[in-house]
């Protein structure tokens, strides 16, 4: 019994580093335009400031229109204009209590599986008509 416990212990990695089922993202992200943006920071305490560029993103979803931004920072390619499959995924820790959203506001992200079996997150950065 132990020597079963220690083969599923070193195998879990394994387990961890499989393709994810594309069946879990079930919504259809329709990109309509990406491009790179150069943000910069002032570093507190250096005297310095940090610049990355950003993936910013146009998209559909659910016929609704959104402004996505790419989870991370560096990127050095845009997306392809295409449609995307996607998963909801939770919105990390909670809420403060002196910072809970009201009923009039939200934010939401998106994770992407790619063709290659990557993925990545997206956050909702605006919403329109």
């Amino acid at each position: 019994m132990t020597k079963f416990l220690f083969a599923i212990f070193l195998l879990m990695p394994v387990f961890a580093w499989a393709k994810p089922n594309p069946a879990d993202y079930p919504i259809t992200v329709h990109v309509t335009s990406s491009r790179l943006v150069m943000e910069c920071h002032s570093v507190l305490g250096i005297g310095r400031t940090l610049c990355s560029q950003q993936l910013y993103l146009s998209a559909t979803i659910n016929g609704k229109k959104f402004g996505l931004k790419a989870a991370g920072d560096d990127y050095q390619y845009i997306l392809r204009l295409a449609d995307y499959n996607a998963k909801m995924i939770p919105d990390g820790p909670p809420y403060p209590d002196d910072y809970a959203p009201r009923e009039y506001e939200y934010r939401q992200q998106y994770e992407f599986l790619f063709s290659d079996g990557k993925t990545r997150k997206f956050s909702i950065v605006s919403e329109g008509e």
